[in-house]
Formats: structure tokens, sequence, C-alpha cells
């Protein structure tokens, strides 16, 4: 890899590592949906003068079906998740728990019959699951089982949109339908901002809100467009195995959160398994083309 690709994968590692500080930071002053909702606004008005003059939005308005669908099973649901589980779990769990977002891909693309499961893929499965199991069992209390399922949640709804932007928008710039979906998002979350908005902003909820936004959101797609620009789609996925210890190290440095037996056992397991399951199968005509998830690493920026 050339240092350009170097620069750009660790820069992006660290970008889609720190959202789960920043939103943990920002729900305990603001409501979940306005952290979702002023993220995507601040998103989509950066991205939204570069989408224009490449003139990669028109071609979204003849998909904006799909790209609705695309649009709350990606952002809306599971920002508002993810925002939701945080106030109740630390940003290094928080991070963790989407790290399954590869397995639950794996799942996917094989039910979809773009790939088989294999006993390496089933034994990642098992492992990465393991690793959850173990974080559950030794961390979590069983009052918050609610949250874990909500971080869940939001990692299936990253399968999910990895799978519709492969299999149905294959032949749209992604970039048009990344900005669609973030003005899409705003329009959905307006009015529930409305409604649960603050009367007042602390400061650190507030900037917060705009680094994910600017840098988070607007900046880790471009970065990531970049990146696979330089190094391929394939290659770019290897950043799903890196994020959560960067978020497990943020929440451990900067939040002062507990480094605990279940982060410890959890987070090898679950990035273990996720290798295992993620690398495809092999089969006679290996010399396939990559499966539709592959055009994007899976589950975008948290």
């Amino acid at each position: 890899m050339s240092k350009r690709g170097w620069l750009l994968f660790v820069s992006l590692c660290v970008i889609w590592g720190v959202p789960y500080l920043l939103i943990r930071v920002a729900v305990r002053d603001l409501d979940p949906v306005v952290v979702a909702g002023g993220r995507t606004a601040i998103g989509a008005l950066v991205l939204l003068p570069i989408t224009l003059r490449r003139k990669a939005l028109r071609p979204v308005l003849a998909h904006w079906r799909i790209v609705l669908i695309y649009t709350l099973v990606e952002i809306v649901g599971p920002w508002w998740l993810l925002g939701w589980s945080e106030t109740r779990l630390t940003s290094s769990t928080a991070g963790l728990l989407i790290a399954l977002v590869p397995l639950f891909t794996a799942i996917l693309v094989t039910r979809l019959g773009h790939d088989r499961l294999d006993r390496r893929r089933k034994l990642g499965l098992a492992i990465g699951f393991a690793g959850v199991a173990a974080l559950v069992g030794l961390d979590i209390d069983f009052g918050n089982l609610l949250a874990v399922a909500a971080a869940v949640g939001t990692a299936i709804g990253y399968a999910f949109g990895a799978m519709i932007i492969g299999r149905y928008l294959r032949e749209i710039p992604v970039l048009g339908v990344i900005t669609g979906s973030l003005i899409l998002s705003t329009v959905i979350y307006a009015p529930f901002v409305v409604l649960f908005r603050p009367e007042t902003v602390t400061a650190q909820a507030g900037w917060s809100v705009v680094a994910l936004g600017l840098v988070c959101t607007a900046g880790a797609f471009l970065v990531l467009f970049a990146l696979v620009g330089e190094v391929g789609a394939a290659r770019a996925t290897v950043i799903t195995y890196i994020n959560p210890a960067v978020a497990i190290l943020l929440g451990v440095l900067l939040l002062n959160e507990p480094f605990t037996l279940g982060i410890a056992a959890g987070f090898p397991l679950v990035v273990i398994g996720a290798i295992l399951a993620t690398g495809r199968a092999r089969t006679p005509d290996t010399s396939a083309s990559e499966e539709p998830a592959a055009r994007t690493p899976p589950g975008g920026p948290d």
C-alpha cells in the first residue's frame, strides 16, 4: 500500500473510532434523536455542494424508494438506536458491539447466495458471538440488556444497509446515495428534533454534534471514497476490525471508562471471529468477482 493509502487508512480508522466517544458525551445533555438529527443535517450541508458539483444526486432520484429503505435501515434507525444505547452503555462497550457488523454481513451474504457458509465461516461466527457472550456475561448489568439489544440492532441495520447498497444501488454514485440519505434522514428526524429540543445546549454536547457531522460523517465518507479509490474496497474493509480498538482506547483514556474483563475477553474474540467469518469461502469458482457487500466497508461511519 502506498504512503497515501496508509495515511487514508489510519485516518479513517481513527475517524470511525471516535463517534462512540462523541455520542457518549453528547447524549449526556441531548436527546439521542437531537444528536442524530444534528449530525445528519451537518453532514448533508457539507456533502451537498460536492455532490451537486459532481452531478451525483440526480441518479438517486430515479431510485428514491430503495434509497429511502436504505436510509431507514442504515442511518435513521441505527443512529438513533446507537445514541440511545450509549445513554446506558459505555462508549467502549457500544464500539465493541458494533464490531458485530461483519458477522451479520457474513450471514446475510450467505443467505443471499453470494457465498457459502463453510466450516471456517461457521467457526468465525461461533467465535465472534462467543466474544459478545463474554462481554455481556462478564460486564453488562441485566438492567441494560435493552441497551445491548439497541446496539446489536444498530449492527444489524448497518449489515442490511451494506447489502442494499451492494445489491440494488451498485450503478448509482455512492456519494449521491449517501448525500441523499443524509438529506432524507434530516427531514425524518426534524419533527422529533423540534419535539425534544433542549432549552440550552452545553458546549461539550454542541461541539460533539458538530464534530460528528463535520468529521465523522461528511469527512469520513470523503476519506472512505478516497481510500477505496486508492486501495480497493476489499482492503478498505479491514478498518472494520480496527475501529473497535480505537473506540475502546479513547473511552478508557478520555472518558475514564474501565477496561473490563469482558472487554479484554470479548474484543479479541469478536475481531478474530469477524476475520474468519468474512473471508471468502474457497470454492472451485473462487475467481468470481467480489460479493456486492464488498463495494464499501459495511456499516459506514458510526
